[in-house]
């Protein structure tokens, strides 16, 4: 700090002026740092401005940013089962007409052309189901047809390590308590029948094949006959309910993603207040100490002329 020598008599070295120019040197700095948190917003504008700070706001800023991209693929994973289950509400509609007018057919009061035209009404609504099994896609990828997955990154470790969150709709998968997901109206199942062959499988049932209701005919009323539309019901009531847990299981998928979500936005903004505290400037601290380094300022001119009018001071000695 300086200190308050005045030299005596000894201008060759004007210590005074030389504390005045410093103090003026200094505010002038001052001034400068001050009007440049004022311009830019921020305290920590290099990292000679705080070192610690500066490194930790880099460091909570990176945070922050890969929190933001978690965030967007916890979206993402969200738009995938909120998609699904649409699709499976879609599918639980149509198989509940299918079974109401099959449960219909089974009237003894209906005759052969009725049936007839319930199973081509019902077939009709098969066709839909495939449609929407066909067109429920995600990212390039069939979300229904029993082969889909994947890996979703909803958070991090403090080591950067990845958090993630399967979503699993493939043919299998154990989560479901089914045999399979597959909503194809002529998928195959591994199960053999009794000819030793490979039996259909819709919707997790073996053996009910919704194509079926295409061949129903005056001659071969198929699956609408006496004897085999009791079947046909219980294995749609049995699809039915396989449907319900495939969109269970994204639901309770959904409900994981949604607190996520919540999470991630509150982690967030906390990371933001935290970068702010650190690195953005107090507008009012620094406009009051810019009012007092613009006094120093003023007062450093006038106490250097003061301080360069000591030569002709001394110079009344010669005359």
């Amino acid at each position: 700090m300086p200190t308050a020598i005045s030299g005596g008599t000894r201008i060759a070295t004007n210590i005074p002026a030389e504390n005045a120019y410093n103090a003026l040197i200094t505010a002038n700095n001052n001034i400068a740092n001050r009007q440049l948190r004022l311009s830019t917003g921020k305290r920590i504008n290099s990292a000679a401005d705080d070192v610690s700070g500066y490194i930790t706001s880099k460091a909570l800023s990176a945070r922050n940013s890969a929190l933001n991209a978690a965030l967007n693929s916890t979206g993402d994973a969200t738009n995938v089962t909120a998609i699904s289950q649409d699709a499976l509400d879609n599918i639980n509609t149509l198989l509940t007409q299918i079974k109401d007018a099959t449960a219909t057919a089974s009237s003894g009061s209906l005759g052969t052309d009725e049936k007839i035209a319930l199973a081509k009404g019902a077939y009709r609504l098969a066709q839909q189901i495939q449609l929407v099994t066909d067109s429920t896609v995600f990212g390039g990828k069939q979300l229904l047809q029993g082969g889909y997955s994947g890996d979703w990154t909803i958070g991090y470790y403090a080591n950067n390590t990845l958090l993630t969150i399967g979503i699993d709709l493939t043919t299998g998968n154990t989560d479901f308590n089914i045999d399979s997901n597959n909503f194809n109206l002529n998928a195959t199942a591994s199960a053999q029948s009794k000819a030793g062959g490979v039996s259909s499988n819709f919707a997790g049932i073996t053996g009910l094949n919704l194509e079926s209701l295409n061949g129903v005919s005056s001659s071969n009323l198929g699956v609408f006959a006496s004897g085999n539309i009791g079947n046909f019901l219980t294995s749609l009531a049995d699809a039915l309910q396989n449907v319900s847990k495939v969109a269970s299981y994204l639901g309770g998928i959904q409900v994981r993603l949604s607190s996520q979500q919540s999470l991630l936005k509150s982690q967030i903004t906390n990371y933001d207040a935290a970068i702010s505290r650190i690195q953005d400037t107090d507008v009012a601290t620094e406009q009051m100490n810019l009012v007092k380094d613009q006094f120093l300022q003023q007062s450093s001119i006038i106490s250097l002329a003061q301080a360069n009018q000591a030569p002709q001071t001394f110079l009344q000695l010669f005359k």
